[in-house]
C-alpha cells in the first residue's frame, strides 16, 4: 500500500462545502492502493461545524493533528465580535448599510499582512514538524488542497527537502478568486500573492483543479500537467431516503447565497407565475437554506413572494439528502455571465443535487461547464440570469409535470462518473503517474527509487 500524505486546513469537526472534497476522497483511495495520512489543524476556526462528518472519517486514517495560531480572536476583539462567534463569509452583508472603518482596516490588514491568508503561521512549524515525521514514517507523495492556500506553501518546501512527489490541488482560485480585488492590496501585495501562486503552479509536479475552465485559466497563470478531478458526491452506504411526495411545489436552495448569485429575474418570474395562476401561487413554497446575504433578501421582498420564502440556518451534512430527496426542484445558483469565472464555475453542490435525483433548475451561463453536464446526464435545465421569459416556461412545464405526478427520479447511468469512488480512481492514477515520472524522493535521510518502472515493484525503503 502506497501512503499519501494529504495537506488540508479542513477537516472534521468543520463544516461546510470545504471540507467534503478531501474527507470523502481519502475514503476511497485505498480501494486503489493508496494509504492517506492526513496533516490538519487541531484548534482551527472554522466558519461552520459539523460533528456528523466524522462518522465519514475511517477508524483506521491516520489523522495527524497540530496546534494553528490564528488571528481570528485579536480579529474579534478589534470588531467587538463575542468570543464564541465564528467568522462569517466575507462574501455576505447582513444588512447593515455601511462598512465600519475597523472593518476596512481589518480587510486591509487581512490582503497586506497576512500573504496568502491568515493561516500563514502555520507554515514554518509545520514544514519543521513533517520534515522531522516524514524521516520516520515516509511517504510516496504529497497532496495539498487549497484555499486556504498556505497548504501549497507547506508542501512546496517539503518538496524542495525531500523531493518527495507533489500534487497541488486547488478547490477554488488563488489570484482569481471572486474577492481578491476586494482585499484593498497594494501594489507590493499583489506581486506577491501571484509570485507565490506562480511558484506553486510551476513546481508542483501536478495540478489539479475542479472544472476544465479553471484548468484552462490555471495553464495560462503558468501552470503545467493541470488535470481536472470534478468534486463529486458520495454514495452512502444507507440507501438513499425515498422521495416524499409533496403537497407543494417546493424549491430548495442550499449553502451560501451572496450577492452576485442573486437571480432577481427568477423571483420576477415567480411572482408574475403567481399573480397569474392561484393553483400555483398556492403550491408554491420557496425554502433557502443556510447563510443568505440581505440584499437577496430585499431583492425577493421588493418582488412581492416574501410569504412563499422560508428561511433556516446551516443544517448538518447528515440531513442533506433527506432535504434534497423532499423538495420538488432543487436551484443552483451560479452568476451572470459576464463574470470571468462564471462558466467554469463547478460548485460541490451540484454533484450533490445530481445524487439525489431530483430536478436541477441552474440559473447560469447556457454555454458553462455546469449546463454541460447537467445536459449530459439529462438532470434538469439550465437558463441564463437575464432570460426571465425561459424561466416562466420553464417553471411552468414542471409545474405541470409535478401536477400530473410527471417527474421521475434521474436515473442516467452518466451521473455515475461523478461519484467520489471513482473520482478516487483518477486521482490514484495521478498519484501513480508522477511516482513514475518524478526523480528519486528521500527517505530515512538517503536516496531510494519511488518507482523505478511501471511494472517493476518499488525499492523496500531502508530499515
Amino acid at each position: 500500500m502506497k501512503r499519501v500524505l494529504i495537506i488540508t486546513y479542513y477537516w472534521p469537526p468543520s463544516g461546510g462545502s470545504g471540507v467534503q472534497r478531501w474527507l470523502q476522497m481519502s475514503k476511497h483511495l485505498p480501494k486503489y492502493g493508496w494509504q492517506p495520512v492526513v496533516y490538519t489543524t487541531q484548534n482551527a476556526e472554522y466558519p461552520a461545524v459539523d460533528h456528523s462528518l466524522e462518522i465519514d472519517v475511517a477508524p483506521n486514517m491516520e489523522v495527524i493533528r497540530r496546534p494553528i495560531i490564528e488571528p481570528y480572536g485579536l480579529y474579534k476583539k478589534f470588531l467587538g465580535i463575542k468570543k464564541d462567534e465564528t467568522v462569517k463569509s466575507t462574501s455576505i452583508n447582513e444588512g447593515r448599510k455601511k462598512t465600519s472603518w475597523r472593518e476596512h482596516l481589518s480587510i486591509w490588514i487581512r490582503g497586506n499582512l497576512f500573504i496568502p491568508d491568515a493561516r500563514r503561521w502555520w507554515v514554518r512549524p509545520s514544514v519543521r514538524f513533517l520534515k522531522q515525521y516524514l524521516k520516520t514514517h515516509p511517504v510516496d507523495a504529497i497532496v495539498s488542497t487549497g484555499p486556504p492556500h498556505s497548504m501549497h506553501l507547506i508542501a512546496m518546501r517539503l518538496k524542495a527537502a525531500l523531493g518527495i512527489p507533489w500534487i497541488a490541488d486547488f478547490r477554488d482560485p488563488w489570484t482569481e478568486i471572486d474577492y481578491f480585488q476586494s482585499l484593498h492590496l497594494t501594489r507590493r501585495s499583489q506581486r506577491r500573492h501571484r509570485c507565490m501562486e506562480h511558484e506553486v503552479l510551476t513546481k508542483a509536479d501536478r495540478v489539479v483543479t475542479v472544472a476544465p475552465d479553471g484548468a484552462r485559466r490555471l495553464e495560462h497563470l503558468g501552470a503545467n500537467n493541470v488535470a481536472t478531478i470534478y468534486n463529486g458526491f458520495e454514495r452512502s452506504n444507507v440507501t438513499p431516503p425515498a422521495h416524499r411526495p409533496s403537497d407543494r411545489f417546493s424549491i430548495l436552495h442550499l449553502g451560501v447565497f451572496t450577492a452576485i448569485q442573486n437571480p432577481d429575474n427568477l423571483w420576477q418570474a415567480l411572482a408574475e407565475l403567481c399573480q397569474a395562476d392561484q393553483s400555483f401561487c398556492k403550491h408554491l413554497q420557496i425554502n433557502l437554506t443556510g447563510q443568505i446575504d440581505s440584499r437577496v433578501v430585499k431583492s425577493i421582498e421588493q418582488r412581492g413572494i416574501s410569504e412563499k420564502v422560508s428561511y433556516s440556518p446551516y443544517i448538518p451534512h447528515s440531513q442533506v439528502a433527506q432535504a434534497h430527496r423532499s423538495s420538488t426542484l432543487l436551484l443552483l445558483l451560479l452568476m451572470p455571465s459576464s463574470e470571468p469565472r462564471a462558466k467554469g464555475l463547478l460548485t460541490g453542490k451540484l454533484f450533490e443535487y445530481l445524487a439525489s435525483g431530483r430536478p436541477i433548475l441552474c440559473i447560469g451561463p447556457e454555454d458553462g461547464d455546469a449546463a454541460k453536464i447537467i445536459s449530459e446526464t439529462q438532470a434538469g435545465y439550465t437558463i441564463d440570469f437575464e432570460d426571465k421569459e425561459k424561466m416562466k416556461d420553464t417553471i411552468k412545464l414542471l409545474y405541470y409535470k409535478y401536477l400530473n405526478k410527471e417527474l421521475p427520479d434521474n436515473t442516467n447511468p452518466k451521473v455515475e462518473c461523478f461519484s467520489r469512488r471513482h473520482l478516487a480512481g483518477k486521482y490514484a492514477e495521478l498519484l501513480d503517474n508522477i511516482l513514475c515520472t518524478a526523480p528519486l524522493a528521500m527517505g530515512h535521510g538517503h536516496q531510494y527509487p519511488t518507482i523505478v518502472h511501471p511494472h517493476i515493484a518499488r525499492t523496500p525503503r531502508p530499515k
